[in-house]
């Protein structure tokens, strides 16, 4: 069957089994939207292309499918570039198809030419370059392939106008398996270091498991949790790991790292046998790394080999999947007696749990944080931005399920939360049992993408957008009171921007708060809205993120609510 090189791209998106595209349309992209027109893809139109990106992200986080996007050629394709390295920092399964010029006009900085392979090779698994339509199914297939497979990622294929009209034989692989190329991710890895690490864990008076966003991304949870109930290891999670293992289980210690809690911080500093479950040891997590974890040996399990001993030394590994590898775990392993050890993690976590110091005159984020939290009782999808609402809301947030927490760990991408909840949302329309969706995020960051407020709006999903408004850089300004000695520069909003009568100019809802006695009723009048929601809420504007580990310090090193840095 002869198809053009653009019908092509909307049947192997449908082959896919994927319903729903993000994208941004203009010169160069206009075939490849002439054949979505009648193709039966739901095409949701952003009003950016990085809203574009980061919704199709926000898709495949919470959904565990493959993310779609499309954009033009030139400024519409590099506007991609931001959420394609967030994607690619945290190991998000992306193909993002951008449209190119025409094959001849191509290096001649032709209009709108930008070279999205040469711009996206740092950033990306793998990119194509499409120049003949004959191979336009077989790279889509492997597009599909690669961002899937193996420690998943974002995978660009550009394709120039001109492939997209042509027409050529539609002949789309069901398979890969009997291609040779290099590209042969493996499930199942070498278990030489197996044996070791069940005597480890048998020997081991003092053991932690520290889960990472590569559990999530391998739906590894129901593992994770045998294996947990099976030997009664303490849990503690990085950021992105947070919704791998249910928060409010005993055995859970929090997050580790900077913004930490108290007993996971502990837990790893005085542990003899440390356990990493997908994970980076990234450096907000480790603190200073002569000093992390000194008097443990380290177990690493992941999918990805480089990752072993690029930050952290490890004494034994297991390479492969999660699920693979904990199973191994989960038949093969047992732990002695470490009751003593259990009560020292919960003393540490009784000791010094989260606190601040809560006010009747002025609303503190962690009580607003607190609040929804109470209202949603860890049911609830919930995305950030990045700052300190975001680690706030790791801190006071309850996550029951894997993949309910959605946020840009590792790029640190403000703007991101309000195009991925949107994504997020219409996952959940694909569920049984859709749950709410919030977006927790700040006068900062919302500003970074808030045109995405129109897309809710247009769409009808029901997202609630919080901002906890503090009227400024909140993490700039935290820093620079305590590393800058208070010059605040450039990190003031003085212009007194209403972000409630924003969401209302873009058809969301829009409710203010400027009370602490307001907040439960405001709270609950936006979850009863049927659409979106745009809830500003004014916060106190000195409060800082407590406690930290300031960089270059050991995690032995915690500052709380004040001490001083």
């Amino acid at each position: 069957m002869q198809l053009s090189g653009a019908r092509m791209v909307v049947e192997a998106i449908k082959a896919e089994g994927i319903g729903i595209i993000f994208g941004y349309p203009g010169g160069q992209a206009l075939p490849l939207y002439d054949a979505i027109y009648d193709s039966g893809l739901r095409h949701i139109l952003t009003r950016h292309e990085q809203g574009a990106v980061h919704a199709a992200d926000g898709f495949a986080r919470r959904s565990g499918q493959v993310g779609v996007c499309v954009s033009t050629s030139g400024p519409g394709a590099t506007n991609l570039v931001t959420g394609i390295a967030t994607a690619n920092m945290d190991s998000i399964p992306l193909v993002c198809i951008t449209c190119q010029v025409t094959r001849p006009a191509i290096g001649k900085d032709s209009f709108q030419e930008a070279d999205m392979i040469g711009i996206t090779t740092p950033i990306t698994k793998h990119n194509f370059l499409v120049q003949d339509v004959q191979q336009l199914p077989l790279i889509l297939k492997k597009a599909f392939y690669i961002a899937r497979t193996g420690r998943p990622g974002p995978v660009v294929v550009d394709i120039p106008k001109d492939v997209l009209v042509e027409e050529g034989e539609w002949n789309y692989p069901t398979s890969l398996a009997d291609l040779k190329w290099s590209y042969q991710p493996q499930s199942e890895g070498d278990t030489t270091d197996l044996q070791a690490i069940c005597d480890a864990l048998g020997r081991s008076h003092s053991p932690v498991l520290f889960v990472g966003g590569g559990l999530v991304s391998s739906d590894a949870s129901e593992q994770l949790r045998q294996f947990v109930e099976k030997t009664g290891i303490p849990v503690c999670a990085s950021l992105m790991g947070l919704s791998a293992y249910p928060t409010d289980e005993p055995l859970h210690l929090g997050m580790l790292g900077m913004h930490g809690t108290y007993a996971a911080n502990m837990a790893v500093q005085h542990t003899d046998l440390l356990l990493g479950l997908g994970v980076r040891f990234d450096d907000r997590v480790t603190g200073t790394l002569q000093t992390f974890a000194p008097g443990a040996r380290v177990v690493h399990l992941d999918i990805d080999p480089a990752e072993f001993n690029k930050n952290v030394r490890v004494d034994w590994r297991l390479q492969g999947d999660l699920k693979w590898s904990l199973g191994l775990l989960n038949a093969q392993a047992s732990v002695g007696n470490i009751s003593d050890w259990q009560a020292s993690c919960r003393r540490w976590k009784e000791e010094k749990p989260l606190t601040y110091e809560n006010s009747a005159e002025i609303i503190k984020p962690e009580a607003v944080i607190e609040e929804l939290n109470r209202l949603t009782m860890g049911e609830a999808v919930i995305c950030t931005d990045v700052g300190q609402h975001q680690m706030w809301t790791a801190q006071y947030m309850s996550f029951k399920q894997p993949r309910s927490f959605l946020t840009s760990g590792g790029l640190g991408t403000m703007g991101y939360g309000l195009p991925a909840a949107l994504g997020a949302a219409l996952a959940e329309e694909q569920s049984q049992k859709p749950h709410e969706v919030w977006l927790i995020s700040s006068d900062g960051s919302i500003m970074m993408n808030c045109q995405e407020m129109a897309t809710l709006a247009e769409e009808q999903l029901p997202v609630k957008v919080l901002v906890l408004n503090n009227r400024g850089l909140g993490m700039v300004r935290q820093w620079q009171r305590m590393f800058y000695n208070e010059r605040m520069s450039a990190s003031k909003h003085e212009f007194k921007l209403s972000f409630a009568r924003l969401g209302e100019a873009m058809g969301c809802l829009g409710l203010t708060v400027e009370r602490p006695q307001d907040l439960t009723a405001a709270l609950e009048q936006a979850r009863a809205a049927a659409g979106p929601v745009v809830l500003e809420v004014l916060v106190d504007e000195a409060e800082n993120v407590m406690p930290m580990v300031a960089p270059g310090k050991s995690l032995s090193d915690m500052v709380f609510a004040g001490g001083d840095c």
